[in-house]
């Protein structure tokens, strides 16, 4: 059974259920409650408050979006180990809770990959899947170390270091990291990710008065009992993904951006390739962050509740 609050410290439409192992699970319900469903899984790092902040969109597209906290982040409990896999399982839980059985799974960054993970594991539930900016795997999988890092800004580069050298290092070096972010947004919002090298398309949606609220209320919330969701991300991103991304049957729309330095674009067209039958839109002149957050919205909501491409998408049979 799924709790709601509405405490304000939660960011407002807190709802809590239980995965299968046990674990509270916190997600939240936006835009119109008789719309399609989208699962919306935020990136890395992120929580259920990573949307956009005017539900009228939703509604004006006839989408319930459901966005939760990743395992720990924000108020879910903490799957110490977990896969990028084990996602499924907790997106299956929050569907089951809202008595939900077939929806749309869109991932942005690090949701990207487990986006996928959904499409390959809930192959029954999952109708069409978005994975926007989403990384390739790392090592034998997917790319090998100097590709996966190759044309990423230090700054992950840096981060990356630190997961491979084990879970100690890594919390440690991002509890500070965090803390810095928390200081640095409470001055100006658009200062986030102040030490990358970004795309000015990046910088420009940084300042845009929409991110910054979400900014805001997420960059808080998102590490509510730790960094430890960062921390396992991280982690499991360097590690086996727990299913075979060739595998995947589910429609799946891949989009990445030319100027990324986070995920660089050698990570789309990766998953480009490898997905199958997949159909993929390439942001020439956007860079992490997409350009029009409008249009782009409407398109990776649109695709998951119709199957109709982006505008500029190319089909495999074109490709």
């Amino acid at each position: 059974m799924d709790a709601a609050s509405g405490t304000a410290a939660a960011g407002g439409n807190l709802r809590t259920t239980t995965a299968p192992d046990g674990r509270t699970l916190a997600y939240a319900v936006w835009g119109d409650p008789d719309g399609f469903p989208v699962m919306s899984l935020h990136g890395t790092p992120g929580c259920r408050l990573n949307r956009w902040p005017d539900e009228e969109l939703y509604r004006r597209f006839e989408i319930r979006l459901v966005t939760h906290d990743r395992a720990g982040y924000g108020r879910s409990e903490r799957n110490r180990g977990r896969s990028v896999a084990d996602e499924a399982a907790d997106v299956a839980a929050i569907a089951d809770s809202l008595h939900i059985d077939r929806f749309g799974v869109s991932g942005g960054s690090g949701g990207g990959p487990h986006a996928l993970a959904c499409a390959a594991l809930l192959p029954d539930r999952v109708i069409r899947t978005s994975c926007i900016v989403g990384g390739a795997p790392f090592g034998a999988d997917g790319l090998e170390r100097d590709a996966w890092l190759a044309g990423m800004d230090p700054e992950n580069v840096k981060e990356f270091g630190w997961a491979e050298q084990g879970e100690e290092i890594l919390a440690g070096e991002l509890d500070r990291e965090h803390a810095d972010a928390v200081r640095r947004v409470d001055e100006d919002p658009a200062r986030l990710l102040e030490n990358f090298d970004l795309s000015e398309s990046d910088r420009a949606q940084l300042r845009r008065p929409e991110l910054a609220q979400v900014i805001r209320e997420s960059v808080h919330e998102e590490a509510a009992n730790g960094v430890w969701g960062w921390v396992d991300d991280d982690l499991a991103f360097l590690e086996p993904w727990g299913f075979a991304v060739d595998a995947i049957r589910t429609p799946a729309l891949v989009r990445y951006g030319r100027g990324d330095v986070l995920v660089p674009e050698a990570h789309g067209a990766w998953l480009a390739a490898n997905v199958p039958g997949c159909v993929v839109k390439v942001d020439e002149g956007s860079g992490h962050l997409g350009s029009d957050p409008v249009t782009e919205i409407e398109e990776n909501m649109t695709w998951p509740r119709t199957g109709a491409p982006p505008a500029g998408a190319v089909p495999p049979n074109d490709r």
